[in-house]
């Protein structure tokens, strides 16, 4: 009886906290509910469009200016600048003014028509992935469009009576991306940026939480009411936050797969099991972060650096292939990896579960990650030393 009402009342003592402290509210409601929004908003047309970007005219003829007609009017690009020369837009893209800058060279229209081949230089600014993705694939298509255009030309003129697209493209290439036939970057970016926003808030709240029961010495209350079990101290603690994250995720998997409207060609089932277990993984993750260091400063930096390290190296900013390989090992060390994952296979591509058991299996090695460090934390809470 007394192991229960102590329980209870750690647990009505952890309610009165969220309730009372405004950052409890910002963390737990405001800023998730806020980046969900932002997010979707973003990619409610399905494509970032319009990407800034300058167009630096050496030449000033006529194709030149077709040329840069042409760009202007592709839908990824918008010709914000048209700087003078190749310094001044490399300053315009230091300053983040645009994402990317094509050069015409001088001479462009002679050396082409003459057969010396010009060469075209287009720079885009990769710290900024997305758009200078987007924006690299529309230089490069219009480069290679005013190649075969001169070349269709040059056939014409010498007497070439067929029609010059065989020449120029003699094999056709048909497209079909499975998955995500909409090429909707929606699909891919929010049901990984808005989990992993998720994640980052549920362990900056643990930490904090555990760690103002240190800086405030109430941990011995905390634990004295649990009867020294650190069990029951953390179950009753984390008990009520992991009511409210598994509401905020239920709410998370409605507004993406509902209201949004994204594919789910699996079962709501397992995909509601993810999310619930994401909720815990995430938590015994920030239990790990803070069972190796008891320490509010330290805690809450470690995670938050590995919080906002997880939206590149759980490799949604950019591809794991592409990664080195001691550097594509740590995107496997974070939940919102396997939730990615799990997302691919349950609902974009909706295989059977077993193809999925082990992303499963990666929740529970993070649940139970922590139980190593809980003596350190038990010893931590028991007697509080404060270091600023």
């Amino acid at each position: 009886m007394m192991r229960q009402s102590g329980f209870w009342i750690i647990f009505k003592r952890s309610v009165l906290q969220l309730v009372r402290r405004p950052i409890y509210w910002v963390g737990i409601f405001v800023l998730p509910l806020f980046c969900f929004l932002l997010l979707s908003s973003l990619m409610l047309d399905g494509l970032p469009i319009q990407a800034p970007a300058a167009i630096v005219d050496n030449d000033g003829t006529s194709l030149s200016r077709n040329v840069s007609l042409q760009l202007a009017g592709m839908q990824m690009v918008d010709i914000t600048e048209t700087p003078h020369s190749y310094t001044e837009a490399r300053h315009l893209m230091q300053e983040g003014k645009i994402f990317g800058y094509f050069l015409i060279p001088e001479n462009f229209e002679a050396d082409l028509l003459s057969g010396r081949g010009p060469v075209i230089t287009f720079y885009t600014n990769m710290t900024y992935y997305v758009p200078a993705s987007l924006l690299y694939k529309t230089f490069k298509t219009t480069a290679l469009y005013t190649k075969a255009g001169v070349a269709a030309e040059v056939a014409n003129s010498v007497g070439f009576t067929q029609d010059p697209t065989a020449l120029l493209q003699p094999v056709n290439i048909i497209t079909r991306p499975i998955g995500n036939p909409s090429l909707n970057y929606g699909i891919y970016l929010c049901v990984s940026f808005i989990p992993c926003v998720l994640q980052l808030m549920i362990i900056l709240v643990t930490c904090f939480s555990l760690g103002q029961e240190i800086k405030y010495g109430s941990s011995t209350r905390l634990m004295k009411l649990a009867d020294g079990n650190i069990f029951r101290a953390l179950g009753a603690k984390l008990l009520p936050q992991t009511l409210i994250w598994w509401l905020m995720a239920i709410f998370m998997e409605s507004w993406l797969f509902g209201w949004q409207g994204y594919p789910m060609r699996g079962s709501w089932w397992w995909i509601t099991l993810s999310e619930l277990m994401f909720v815990l993984a995430s938590q015994g993750f920030a239990l790990l972060i803070f069972g190796a260091l008891p320490n509010l400063r330290l805690s809450l930096s470690v995670g938050a650096l590995t919080g906002i390290l997880s939206f590149s190296i759980a490799a949604f900013s950019f591809p794991e292939q592409s990664m080195y390989g001691a550097i594509a090992i740590f995107s496997y060390i974070v939940p919102t990896r396997y939730n990615f994952l799990i997302y691919i296979d349950q609902a974009l591509n909706g295989i059977d579960i077993w193809y999925s058991r082990w992303w499963y299996v990666a929740y529970i090695i993070f649940m139970v990650a922590p139980l190593p460090f809980l003596p350190r934390l038990r010893k931590a809470l028991m007697k509080p030393e404060y270091v600023p």
